[in-house]
Order: C-alpha cells, then structure tokens, then sequence
C-alpha cells in the first residue's frame, strides 16, 4: 500500500539516517526485482525490514515524519514496479515476528506476512476445511485480504471471520469480514488506498468447517495440480494480468483475438494460458504496460470487452 506524499532526495537520506539511528533494518538502493515474481523493477530508494510491531510503526510513523511515501509489500506476487524505481520507502512485511500461523478450535489466527499455502497447510494438518481453493495462490495472507484473492469458486471474503490493521492514523483497528467491503478484487484496503488513506494489514482470522485432513488433502493436491498443468508457473510472472470482465473470461478473450504469444520486448502473453503475461528474461515494466495496453485495445475493438489490469503498478 502506497502513501502519496511527493519525496525530495534530501528528504529520503534524512529518513534513511533517521532509520539507522533508531536501529531500525534498512538498506539503500535495494532492486526491487529481487522482491516480485515478475522479476521486474528498479531500485527502491529505502528497503525496509521490521520485525516487530514497534519496528513497523516506528518505520511508518518516520516515513511520515520525513514526507517520505511508502509501499508496504509482502511476496510481491501481484506486484509491477517501475523500471526507475520508488523513490520512497518500500516496507516489507515478511520478516514481522507475527509470521505465525495460530489454531483454536475451528478458528485460524495468520500474520500477514506469511505465505497463504502455508495457512492452507496448517488448517488442513488441523483438519478445518474452507481454504483449499488458496492452496497455490503465491501471495501473502496481507496481499489476498487486500485484494480478496479468489480462485476456482472460492474467495478470501468465504473464509475469512476479521482483519486486524493500522489505519492510515496509525492506530489498531479489527474488522469483521463484513465491514471490509470485499468484492470482486477489491477490499476497503484498496478502497482507502485510492482515497490516498491507505492501511497497513497486520493479522487476518479465518473461521473454517470441521473436515477430513485426507480430504481436504486431496482437493489441494489436485488444485495444484491443475495450476501446474495449465498455468506458466515455470516463468516469472504476477499471476492472472486482467481482471474477468463480466460475461466472459480474460484469458478466452485474448486467444480468441489471436495474441498467444503476443510480445513486447521480454513481456509475453503465455502460450501456455492467455491470462498471463511472462517476463521471457529481460522484460521491463515499459514492455508489461506497453503489451497490456495493447491487448486492451486490441481486445476492446474486437469483442467489445474492455479489460482491466489486476496486477498493481507501482510507480
């Protein structure tokens, strides 16, 4: 989640000094391609990464303090940052002490950092049914909650009971599931984050059904396999790149009009499923934005359908 607040040079080191003196983890310069499955994007002017609660305050509450704008991400999996860049504090979340998956009766506790497989592994060992449509999602619990992640008829707002969060004032919050405006990939998180009020996500609570760990097992199992068989899991991406129009799918759309294979630089519509955009080794964020604007175009004068890009761009 990004804060808009314009940054100066002298700002950013100011912040970075800051940081330091307070021993908090950073680091200048950090490429942010090490940090997405696109493997795409320059360097982040401030690399960030608290461990504790205190930690993540202290490092929003000096972004604030120095006019510094922030992005708070976790594994980067739905995430196109700028070819130049963020020239502000990128902040991740994946070594927070809260990386802990928590079990009492048919309720599961996860921090928002961890990995949403991992939650879908111990809700399964814990026998508790109602996650395995994640199971293979490549995001973090944060990342899913931000955008109710869905797939193969499931959706994050199925499973999920409350999310406890920073509001953009910094203060502790927790919501039950229905007061977080989830829909079709979107959340109030999205929402407040286009107002330019944007949250920090710290915990989300699922509550699930009693199962069998045997089946529940099995349905994983052969969800992942379905994502090996016809995804381009092999090759750097961010998932699904358009969001499904109504009526009809992205992926359908964009091989009917011909664009298998369609390229831009190192920035490919998979051959392997239409819905994905690969980088083939050298792709820019220039080439992703440049390829996905042309396939919106191109998909728009053939079908009529106008598709919009799920991945976030960071720029």
């Amino acid at each position: 989640m990004s804060e808009k607040i314009s940054a100066q040079p002298g700002s950013i080191a100011a912040l970075a000094q800051a940081l330091q003196a307070a021993g908090l983890p950073c680091r200048r310069g950090e490429p942010l391609a090490r940090h997405t499955s696109f493997r795409i994007g320059g360097a982040a002017a401030v690399f960030c990464t608290p461990e504790t609660l205190p930690e993540l305050l202290k490092t929003l509450s000096l972004c604030r303090e120095y006019g510094v704008r922030h992005y708070v991400l976790g594994n980067g999996s739905n995430t196109l940052f700028a070819d130049a860049g963020f020239d502000g504090a990128v902040i991740s979340t994946l070594r927070l002490q809260n990386r802990r998956v928590l079990v009492d009766g048919q309720l599961v506790q996860a921090g928002a950092g961890i990995i949403l497989s991992t939650v879908c592994q111990e809700a399964q060992k814990n026998g508790l049914s109602g996650l395995e449509f994640a199971y293979g999602i490549p995001g973090t619990v944060g990342g899913a909650v931000y955008m109710n992640a869905g797939a193969y008829g499931g959706e994050m707002k199925n499973a999920l009971a409350r999310v406890t969060f920073l509001d953009h004032a910094l203060r502790l919050c927790t919501l039950d599931v229905a007061e977080l405006g989830l829909g079709y990939r979107t959340s109030l998180f999205e929402q407040q984050e286009r107002a330019g009020c944007p949250c920090c996500i710290l915990e989300a609570e699922f509550a699930l059904q009693k199962g069998d760990p045997a089946a529940i097992d099995a349905t994983m199992q052969d969800l992942m396999a379905r994502r090996r068989e016809k995804q381009p899991l092999e090759k750097p991406s961010a998932g699904s790149t358009f969001k499904r129009p109504a009526g009809a799918f992205a992926g359908k759309l964009i091989e009917d009009c011909g664009l298998r294979g369609f390229a831009v630089g190192g920035a490919q519509i998979s051959t392997k499923h239409c819905g994905f955009v690969v980088n083939t080794g050298n792709a820019t964020c220039a080439d992703v934005l440049q390829l996905t604007a042309e396939v919106r175009r191109i998909v728009q004068e053939k079908t009529g359908f106008t598709l919009e890009r799920e991945i976030r761009v960071v720029e």
